[in-house]
């Protein structure tokens, strides 16, 4: 698979080095982040016994579930291009976003009935308009949200979990989860694998191989750095790719209980 020089369905332009970053993650997160939170991903009968201690170790470590149901704001930025506030309890989101052109745009939505407002430079859009910047905060919402909390969402249903042994990557031994999916997302045939450290619980790498890359190419490997509690629950704000040490940030970065009067009314 070649570099995209934007966003997965999204028309606004990303640095060549996010790019493929972010086209990863529509493949089947859409589909979870709105369901309910699962304690073990043995309960779904899509994890081997290995699998489902791992993935239970590695909730463990990011705070367990409780910690994460109490999370109720999370707000974040994705590097440097967009801000985002999501109120997971609610299914409420808003992106603000800037355009190459420097236009400032704002999207407000119903996470689950994909209805809301938009506005650009301040001033409130309507049609078309309107509907393709939801479209488009939508798409933002559901790539971007990925690479922060995809440790919390390994026990989603259709989410089928292997435990693939120990992995030596960038000198440094690690157990591997591999991730599969069953019918579900718009790319199916992706794969994943989730490097953890056995002393930490915590996830240290990530890569990834789409269902239209070669069967047989190099999985793309990011490296999560940074781990560090925030209102609660354990996050990592960077990325760096291990083949050439892009950067993709996710901050600033805060967790709250409480959501801000007004924040999802406009601008």
């Amino acid at each position: 698979m070649t570099e995209r020089p934007h966003l997965s369905r999204s028309s606004f332009a990303l640095p060549v080095a996010v790019a493929v970053a972010v086209a990863v993650a529509q493949a089947f997160f859409c589909l979870f982040l709105l369901s309910p939170p699962t304690a073990s991903a043995a309960e779904h009968g899509t994890a081997d016994s290995r699998a489902e201690a791992l993935a239970d170790r590695v909730m463990t470590a990011l705070g367990g579930m409780e910690a994460w149901d109490a999370a109720r704001l999370v707000e974040f930025g994705f590097a440097g291009r967009r801000q985002h506030a999501w109120d997971r309890h609610r299914g409420l989101s808003r992106v603000e976003g800037t355009e190459e052109d420097g236009t400032k745009w704002v999207a407000i939505q119903d996470l689950g009935t994909r209805q809301g407002r938009a506005w650009v430079d301040g001033e409130e859009v309507r049609g078309e308009r309107a509907a393709e910047l939801l479209e488009r905060g939508y798409g933002a919402w559901v790539n971007d949200t990925y690479w922060l909390v995809m440790p919390y969402k390994l026990g989603d249903p259709g989410v089928a979990l292997t435990y693939e042994g120990e992995r030596e990557i960038e000198g440094e031994r690690r157990e591997v989860l591999g991730l599969a999916f069953e019918g579900v997302g718009l790319t199916p045939g992706d794969r994943y694998w989730v490097y953890v450290d056995p002393d930490s619980g915590l996830v240290t790498h990530w890569a990834y191989r789409l269902e239209d890359m070669e069967r047989d190419a190099e999985p793309v490997a990011w490296r999560w750095e940074g781990w560090r509690e925030v209102g609660g629950v354990m996050l990592s704000p960077r990325r760096v790719r291990v083949s050439d040490d892009r950067l993709l940030e996710l901050w600033p970065l805060a967790v709250r209980r409480d959501v801000p009067e007004g924040l999802f009314d406009g601008p």
